[in-house]
C-alpha cells in the first residue's frame, strides 16, 4: 500500500509539472499586450516600453517560466499586475476559501442525496420510483449550470421571493452568517453532480444485483438486509467513489459559470476576471492550484478505492 501512494505522488507531482509548462505556453499565446492591458490605450511607446521592461516581456519564455515556478516552489505565487501591489497568493486565500465552504457544502448535501436516490433507483429497476428517479437526474445533468442557476432565481427570487438572487457575500463576515445567501449557489452546482452519481450508482446497483456472488448469497438463504449492504452495496459503491471525489475537486476549481451567475465571489470568479484583464501571474497561478485541488481529490479517490479493493493496491 505505501509503495502505491509514492507511485501516486510522483504521478501527481509529474502530471503538476506538465499542467504548468501547458498554463504557461496557453498564457504566452493569449492575443492581447499584457502592458497596454494595464496603461490603456493612450498609452505611449515609450511608457509601454518600460513596463515591458520592468515586466521582464522581453526575456526569453523558458527563463520567465523557470522564474515563475522557482517563485513557487518557494511559496510565492507572484504579484497581481493589475491590483498592483496585491500578492497572488493573498487573493486566491481569500477567494479559495469562499469556494471551498461554497464545495464542502455542497458536497454535504449532494453525498447523502446521490446515494440514497442511486440506491432507490437500482433496488427498485423498471419500477415507478427507478422511472421518475431517471427523469429527474436526466433533466439535471441535461441542464448547463447557468441555465438551471436562472431557473432557481426565477423560481425562488422572483416568484416566491423567499432566497436572494445575488451571492455577493461579504468577504470579511463569518461565511455561516451569510449562509441564506448561498443557497442557490450551492443548490445549482449540485444538480449536475447529483445526477451524474445517481445514475453511475444505479447502474452499479443493478450490476452488482445480477452478480453471480449475490445470487450465491440468496441461495444461501441470507436476509435481504445483509444482501444488500454486504454484497450489493460494498461492490457497486467503488466506482461511485471515483466520480464523488472527482466532482468534489471540480466543485472547488471550476464553478466559474455558478460563481458568475449568482455573482459569488470564489476561485471561478477570479480567474474569469484574471483573464479578461489578462493578469498573466494570477492565470497562472490560480489554474495551478486548480489542477493541484483537482489531482488531490483524485489522490484520495484512488485511495478509498484501493483500500476498499485489495486487487488495486497489489
Amino acid at each position: 500500500m505505501i509503495q502505491y501512494i509514492i507511485n501516486r505522488i510522483i504521478f501527481i507531482i509529474i502530471a503538476l509539472l506538465i499542467a504548468s509548462v501547458l498554463i504557461f505556453i496557453i498564457t504566452e499565446i493569449i492575443p492581447g499586450d499584457v502592458a497596454q492591458m494595464i496603461l490603456g490605450q493612450n498609452a505611449t511607446k515609450d511608457a509601454l516600453h518600460a513596463l515591458r521592461e520592468k515586466l521582464g516581456l522581453y526575456r526569453p519564455a523558458h527563463i520567465r517560466y523557470f522564474e515563475w515556478i522557482t517563485g513557487i516552489l518557494h511559496g510565492d505565487l507572484g504579484t497581481s499586475l493589475t491590483l498592483p501591489g496585491v500578492s497572488v497568493s493573498w487573493l486566491i486565500v481569500r477567494r479559495g476559501r469562499n469556494s471551498l465552504f461554497l464545495a464542502g457544502t455542497a458536497t454535504i448535501l449532494l453525498v447523502p442525496i446521490s446515494l440514497t436516490l442511486g440506491v432507490i433507483a437500482g433496488l427498485k429497476n423498471e419500477k415507478w420510483q427507478d422511472n421518475l428517479i431517471s427523469i429527474l437526474t436526466l433533466i439535471a445533468i441535461s441542464l448547463p449550470e447557468f441555465v438551471s442557476g436562472i431557473f432557481l432565481m426565477l423560481i425562488f427570487s422572483v416568484w416566491f421571493r423567499v432566497l436572494p438572487s445575488s451571492s455577493a457575500i461579504d468577504p470579511d463576515a463569518n461565511l455561516f452568517n451569510q449562509f441564506k445567501l448561498m443557497i442557490l449557489p450551492i443548490v445549482t452546482v449540485s444538480l449536475v453532480i447529483i445526477g451524474y452519481v445517481v445514475r453511475m450508482l444505479r447502474a452499479s446497483v443493478i450490476e452488482a444485483s445480477r452478480a453471480d456472488y449475490t445470487r450465491t448469497a440468496i441461495l444461501k438463504g441470507l436476509s435481504r438486509f445483509t444482501i444488500i449492504t454486504r454484497h450489493v452495496l460494498k461492490n457497486a459503491l467503488l466506482p461511485t467513489i471515483t466520480i464523488i471525489a472527482m466532482n468534489i475537486g471540480w466543485l472547488i476549481g471550476g464553478i466559474i459559470i455558478t460563481e458568475t451567475v449568482f455573482g459569488f465571489p470564489g476561485l471561478g470568479r477570479l480567474v474569469l476576471f484574471a483573464i479578461k484583464q489578462r493578469d498573466v501571474p494570477l492565470i497562472q497561478s490560480s489554474i495551478l492550484v486548480m489542477s493541484a485541488v483537482f489531482l488531490i481529490f483524485n489522490l484520495i479517490a484512488d485511495l478509498i478505492y484501493a483500500w476498499l479493493n485489495p486487487k488495486i493496491r497489489y
